[in-house]
C-alpha cells in the first residue's frame, strides 16, 4: 500500500493518492495504531482539499471523529463530526449527513448522555427516512431502542428493537438480525420474562451460526449463562460461560475487526463474563478452574485496553469442560444445529417468491415451522430432561471440593518449585467480597472468602494511597497504618497459616482492578511491613509470564537521564509540564561509577535514535525520567525522553528489547490527576515490556522526590551487582536498607516513609 502511494504521488494523481492515504490510514485504526491512522488521515484530508473534493474531505473528516471517538477524546470526536456533518449538508449528501447524525448520537451514547444521543439518533433516523435508506433505518431503530434499554424504558426499547428486526430480516442483513435477536432477549431478561428471553438468545445464536458470527455468538452464550443463574441454573450457567470464554479465546486475534459501536460495550460485558464465571467456580470451590479464568481475565482486561492482545498458545486453549460439562454442551449444541440447518433451510424457501413455489415447497415450509416449534420445546425442556438431571447430580457430586486440572496445576506447581519457596496470589474482587487464591508447590489451590462491600474497599485504597503520597502529615502517618492493617487484614490476613506452612520467602502476585495502584509491600501487620517478611514480585498473569529467563549474569546497564530543560506539551486535552529531574543526573553518574559497563546518555543525548541504536548491547535499560501512566488511552501514557520526544505505552512494543533482562522506570507516575478505575495503564505497561522482550520492569507507582529515588536505586544496583541475588530480593534489600535507616544519608528517618520505598514494584519473572 505504501508503494501504491509513492507510485501515485510521483505521477500525480490526487484522486488516488487521497484514497491510498485513507485506505492506509483504516488499516492503521484497525491495528488500533491511532497515531499513524490519524497522520495519514490527515494527509488524505490535504490532498482532498487541495482537490476541493468535498465528498472525500467529509468521508475523512468523519474517519478522524471516529478515531477520537475510539481514543475517548469525545469533544474533539464531536467537533470532527460537526465540521464533516457541514460539509455533507452544504453538499446534499443525505447518505453520509444521516452517518455522521448516527455517530455523533453514538459518541453521546459512550458517554451515557441519553437524552443527547436519542435527539441525534432521532434525526439519523429522519434523514434516512427521507432517502429511504432501510438498512440505516433499521440501524437508527436499532440504536434507539439500545438507548431506552440502557434508560431502563423496556417497553419502548422493545417497541424499536422489534421494528429493527422486521427491516432487518426484510432486507435479509442476518449479521445485524443476530445483534437485535440477543438485545431483545436482553431486554425480556431484564423484564423477568426467562421464557421469552430464553427463545430470542436461542434464535440469536442460530442466526450467528447460520453467518459464521462467532463474535457475536460468545455475548449470547453469556448471556444465556446470565439467564441460567436467574433461573438458579449455576452448574449449566458455567458451562455456557465457559463455552463463551473458550469462543473468546480462539478468535481473540479478530476481534479488532469488530464494530466501534458494539466493540467499546461488548468490551465490558466479555471481562463481566470472566468475573462471573470465576465468581460461580469458586461459589463451588472449584479453585484451580477459577484460577485458569482469573488469568484469562487478565488477557481480556489488556485486549480491551490495548485492543491489540492475541494472548498465545496457552491462553488460546481457553478453560477446559469436565466430561459431564461437555456432555451437557454437546446435547444442547446438538439441538442448536439442528436448528441451525433448519433455520437455513426454511430461510432458503421462505426466499423464493410465493408466486415461484411449487406445492412440495410450500409444504416443506409448513413442516418446517412445525419442527422449528417442536425444537422450541426441546430446548425449554432440555434441563429438565432425566438423562441432563442425571448428569447435573454427577457434576455436582463431581465438583463438591475441587475440579481438579490436573495440568495447569502441575505447570503452576512446577514454576514454584523452580522459584523456591515462592507463592502465587489471585485476588478477586466482587460487589461484596474479595476472594482470595493461593497457589503454592504443593497440595490444592486455597481459596478464602472475605466479605467487604467494594465500595468500602474502593475507599480503603483510595485512602491507603492518597496517605502513602504524603508523608510529612501526622494524620496521613496514621491513616497509612490504620488503612494498611485492614488492607493486611483483608489481603494477607486470611492466608496467614498457609504462606507460613508453605515457609513462603516470595509472593508472585496478581492484582486485580484497583489494587493495582497500592503496593501490597506497604500492608502493615500491627508491626511490621509486609515487605520486612517477604519479597513481593507482580505479575500481568501467569500464563502471559515467561518464568524462564536467564540469571542477569554481569551487569551492562544503558542508562538515560533527563536533568535539564523544561517541557510542555497536550496529550489529548491535558497539558503537561516536566522540569528536568535534580538528581537524575546523579542518579546515573553513580550508578556508572558503581557498574563499570555502563554507558550514559543524559538530555539531548536520551532519545529515540541514540536508545535504538545502542540497547541491544546491554542487559539493564534505566531511565531516570518522567513517565506518566494514565487511565484512558494507551496513546495517552509516555515516557519523557531527554530531547523531549516521547514514548507512548502503545509504541512500546515497537522496540525490540530481547537481551533486555530488566528494565527500569524510576520516576513514573500512575493514576495522574486522582483518577483511578481499573489499573490497566499498570498492566499494559507490564505486558507491553514483556512484548518488547524485556524479562522483567521496575517502575514506580507514584513520582518520589529525587533523593529518596536515588537512594533506592544505588542500594538496589549494590545489591544486584553482589551476585547470586534475584531482582526481588535485591529490591527488597533496597528497600530494607531505606526502612532500617542502613544508608549513609543524613535524611535518612525521612526516608524510612513508605512513600519512598513502596511505590516501586517489579513487573514479570524478578526471580
Amino acid at each position: 500500500m505504501e508503494q501504491a502511494l509513492a507510485i501515485r504521488q510521483e505521477l500525480g494523481d490526487l484522486v488516488r493518492v487521497g484514497g491510498t492515504q485513507n485506505n492506509i490510514a483504516a488499516i492503521y485504526q484497525n491495528q488500533a495504531q491511532y497515531f499513524l491512522a490519524l497522520k495519514y488521515y490527515q494527509q488524505a484530508l490535504q490532498t482532498f482539499q487541495e482537490l476541493e473534493n468535498f465528498q472525500g474531505e467529509a468521508a475523512v473528516t468523519n474517519n478522524i471523529g471516529l478515531i477520537y471517538q475510539e481514543l475517548g477524546q469525545y469533544e474533539k470526536s464531536l467537533e470532527w463530526y460537526q465540521n464533516a456533518l457541514e460539509i455533507y449538508q452544504a453538499n446534499n449528501n443525505k447518505n453520509g449527513e444521516g452517518n455522521t447524525i448516527n455517530n455523533i448520537g453514538l459518541t453521546y451514547k459512550l458517554q451515557k448522555k441519553y437524552a443527547q444521543a436519542l435527539t441525534y439518533y432521532q434525526q439519523a433516523l429522519t434523514v434516512r427516512e427521507q432517502i429511504k435508506d432501510k438498512a440505516g433505518i433499521g440501524q437508527s431503530l436499532n440504536n434507539i431502542g439500545l438507548v431506552y434499554d440502557q434508560k431502563g424504558e423496556y417497553q419502548k426499547a422493545l417497541e424499536y428493537l422489534h421494528q429493527a428486526l422486521t427491516i432487518f430480516q426484510e432486507i435479509g442483513n442476518k449479521t445485524e438480525e443476530g445483534h437485535i435477536l440477543d438485545s431483545l432477549g436482553t431486554v425480556y431478561k431484564s423484564l423477568k420474562e426467562y421464557t421469552r428471553a430464553e427463545d430470542y438468545y436461542r434464535q440469536a445464536l442460530t442466526t450467528q451460526r447460520n453467518v459464521g458470527d462467532r463474535a457475536s455468538e460468545r455475548i449470547t452464550l453469556s448471556n444465556i449463562g446470565d439467564l441460567l443463574v436467574a433461573e438458579k441454573q449455576p452448574e449449566v450457567a458455567i458451562i455456557l460461560y465457559k463455552h463463551s470464554v473458550n469462543v473468546t479465546e480462539e478468535i481473540r486475534q479478530d476481534l479488532q475487526n469488530f464494530p466501534l459501536d458494539k466493540r467499546q460495550s461488548y468490551a465490558e460485558k466479555n471481562a463481566d463474563t470472566y468475573r462471573r464465571l470465576a465468581d460461580l467456580l469458586l461459589q463451588q470451590n472449584r479453585v484451580t478452574e477459577a484460577q485458569q479464568v482469573l488469568d484469562l481475565l487478565k488477557v481480556q482486561e489488556l485486549e480491551n485496553y490495548l485492543n491489540n492482545v492475541e494472548g498465545n498458545e496457552q491462553t488460546s486453549v481457553g478453560i477446559e469442560l469436565l466430561p459431564q460439562e461437555q456432555e451437557i454442551l454437546d446435547n444442547y449444541t446438538a439441538i442448536q444445529d439442528k436448528a441451525v440447518q433448519l433455520n437455513k433451510e426454511l430461510t432458503d424457501l421462505q426466499n423464493i417468491s410465493p408466486t415461484d413455489r411449487s406445492k412440495a415447497q410450500q409444504q416443506r415450509i409448513t413442516d418446517l415451522k412445525a419442527e422449528k416449534q417442536q425444537i422450541q420445546t426441546e430446548f425449554h425442556n432440555l434441563i429438565s430432561n432425566e438423562n441432563i438431571v442425571k448428569i447435573i447430580q454427577e457434576l455436582k457430586q463431581k465438583t463438591d471440593g475441587e475440579s481438579i486440572d490436573i495440568t495447569n496445576l502441575s505447570r503452576l506447581q512446577n514454576i514454584l518449585k523452580i522459584k523456591q519457596n515462592a507463592v502465587l496470589l489471585y485476588p478477586l474482587i466482587l460487589d461484596d467480597r474479595i476472594e482470595l487464591i493461593l497457589v503454592t508447590s504443593q497440595g490444592l489451590p486455597i481459596h478464602r472468602s472475605v466479605p467487604i462491600n467494594k465500595t468500602q474497599l474502593k475507599n480503603a485504597i483510595i485512602d491507603f494511597r492518597g496517605a502513602l503520597t504524603y508523608p510529612r502529615n501526622i494524620i496521613s502517618d496514621q491513616i497509612v497504618h490504620t488503612t494498611g492493617q485492614q488492607l493486611y487484614k483483608w489481603l494477607i490476613e486470611p492466608l496467614e497459616t498457609e504462606l507460613f506452612l508453605a515457609k513462603t520467602k516470595t509472593i508472585i502476585y496478581a492484582p486485580d482492578g484497583l489494587l493495582r495502584y497500592i503496593p501490597i509491600a506497604a500492608l502493615y501487620d500491627g508491626k511490621k511491613w509486609l515487605i520486612e517478611r517477604l519479597n513481593i514480585n507482580n505479575i500481568t498473569a501467569a500464563s502471559l509470564t515467561n518464568f524462564n529467563s536467564k540469571p542477569l549474569g554481569k551487569l551492562r546497564v544503558l542508562a538515560a537521564a533527563f536533568s535539564q530543560g523544561n517541557y510542555k506539551f497536550l496529550v489529548g486535552s491535558r497539558e503537561f509540564r516536566f522540569s528536568g529531574l535534580k538528581f537524575a543526573g546523579q542518579e546515573v553518574e553513580t550508578l556508572a561509577k558503581m557498574i563499570p559497563n555502563t554507558t550514559k546518555l543524559l538530555n539531548q543525548a536520551f532519545n529515540w535514535n541514540e536508545i535504538i541504536s545502542r540497547v541491544n548491547k546491554y542487559n539493564i535499560l534505566h531511565f531516570a525520567t518522567h513517565a506518566d501512566f494514565v487511565n484512558g488511552q494507551p496513546e495517552d501514557s509516555f515516557i519523557l525522553f531527554g530531547d523531549g520526544s516521547r514514548l507512548t505505552l502503545r509504541e512500546i512494543t515497537n522496540l525490540s528489547l530481547p537481551n533486555i533482562n530488566l528494565a527500569v522506570l524510576s520516576a513514573c507516575r500512575t493514576g495522574v490527576g486522582g483518577i483511578l478505575k481499573d489499573g490497566s495503564e499498570i498492566l499494559g505497561l507490564g505486558y507491553q515490556m514483556q512484548r518488547a522482550g524485556v524479562k522483567t520492569s521496575l517502575a514506580s507507582l507514584w513520582q518520589v522526590d529525587d533523593l529518596g529515588t536515588r537512594v533506592l536505586m544505588i542500594n538496589f544496583y549494590r545489591a544486584l551487582k553482589k551476585g547470586n541475588i534475584t531482582k526481588a530480593e535485591a529490591l527488597r534489600k533496597a528497600q530494607l536498607a531505606l526502612i532500617n535507616g542502613s544508608i549513609n544519608e543524613e535524611e535518612a528517618k525521612r526516608l524510612r516513609h513508605p512513600y519512598y520505598w513502596a511505590p516501586f514494584i517489579l513487573i514479570g519473572d524478578g526471580l
